[in-house]
């Protein structure tokens, strides 16, 4: 019985120091958006002369000349 006392004693001590010490995290509330690249700086990093084919506005054009994709019998 007088282990069991110091047992307990002990545990109680132990939960109170480890609860007294402990520091929540909370997560970063900021969320960052990854925006695609703009036209000048995907030119700039594919070398290319111009940025048309990067503009997002060509891309339909582009995607119209090449046809839309049904094949013809």
């Amino acid at each position: 019985m007088k282990y069991f006392r110091v047992f307990l004693a002990v545990l109680i001590s132990v939960s109170i120091l480890s609860t007294g010490c402990s520091r929540k995290w909370h997560p970063s509330k900021k969320v960052y958006k990854v925006k695609p690249l703009p036209p000048g700086h995907a030119k700039k990093i594919t070398g290319s002369k111009s940025a048309k084919p990067y503009a997002p506005g060509q891309q339909k054009k582009i995607n119209k000349k090449k046809g839309n994709g049904r094949s013809r019998s």
